[in-house]
């Protein structure tokens, strides 16, 4: 924490409508996009055929990748099973086609490279199960936002609650909606790294908003935004320097991961640099909106009767 030193009055919450222009901006594009584009659906949510392949050397995944595209399977998800030398394809169902005879056509392709490839396993996995996984995963998101706010109101108060699960919203939201503008596709590994994000981003804001209780209980003199900006003056250091290193594994994840990591690091990452905006612009901003005070947090008073008994 010292080795920064940035420990320093920077008035945060006076750019505070800028904020809320730039993210409300940022969510109603987000919101936009879904209705118009949505988002591109892998194989995990849509349905496919999987195909499990060996080969008699260490297999060269670009090279495969190149021959699918030629064969007019240029959405084919490859990467490698266990081994270097067992690959494992996921593609789209082609219509009229069931799962074998693409599973056939698919190892033709791969053959006309010159390898000898052998067939280990082909499988369908029906839209059926693609739907299932889709609700599921939805309503995972929300079950964890409600456990979230119900957490945070019993943890600090319900103005707290509202501005930190209205931070989360604002971070997966904007995940999304990258992923939908930019078509990038989206499977069960990119849902795994917003449920990530989620925890990422509500440990930053519990980070925050302990530091603003702390604060209030401690300087009751000040105004709230003056406090709440040194609060997070104060943790500033901190949140940096972990932001920082998160993003240098992430940011190596994504260079030398290969494809297979390339999503769900590249999603990890946007919802680091959003949770650390969040966490200080949103939830902060969103308690601030809602006139929080040092009554609020300040711990209830006991009571006592005339006995002297504290009831």
């Amino acid at each position: 924490m010292e080795l920064l030193r940035l420990r320093r009055e920077i008035d945060f919450l006076s750019r505070r409508r800028i904020a809320t222009v730039v993210s409300l901006a940022l969510v109603a594009a987000s919101i936009a996009s879904f209705a118009v584009r949505g988002l591109n659906l892998g194989i995990d949510f849509t349905g496919g055929v999987l195909l499990e392949v060996g080969y008699e050397k260490d297999a060269d995944l670009g090279a495969i990748r190149s021959l699918l595209e030629k064969g007019g399977y240029g959405d084919a998800q490859v990467q490698n099973f266990g081994a270097a030398r067992d690959v494992l394809i996921r593609v789209f169902p082609k219509e009229g086609v069931d799962a074998r005879g693409q599973g056939e056509e698919l190892l033709g392709v791969l053959r006309g490279g010159g390898e000898q490839v052998e067939l280990r396993r082909v499988e369908f996995v029906g839209p059926q199960v693609g739907q299932e996984l889709t609700e599921r995963g939805g309503l995972a998101v929300l079950f964890a936002l409600v456990m979230i706010l119900l957490y945070v109101m019993l943890r600090f108060q319900w103005k707290f609650a509202v501005g930190s699960v209205a931070a989360l919203a604002h971070d997966v939201i904007i995940i999304l909606g990258i992923f939908s503008i930019f078509q990038l596709p989206f499977d069960l590994t990119i849902l795994a790294a917003a449920l990530a994000v989620i925890g990422y981003s509500l440990n930053d804001t519990i980070v925050v908003f302990d530091r603003i209780r702390e604060n209030f209980r401690r300087i009751r003199a000040g105004d709230a935004q003056g406090i709440m900006n040194a609060s997070i003056n104060q943790i500033l250091g901190r949140t940096v320097i972990t932001s920082l290193t998160t993003l240098l594994v992430l940011a190596a994840l994504f260079a030398l991961g290969g494809e297979a990591l390339s999503g769900f690091s590249s999603a990890l990452i946007i919802g680091v640099i959003v949770g650390t905006y969040s966490s200080i612009y949103v939830a902060g901003n969103t308690a601030l909106a809602l006139n929080v005070s040092a009554q609020d947090l300040l711990p209830p008073k006991k009571e006592t009767g005339n006995d002297g008994a504290v009831t």
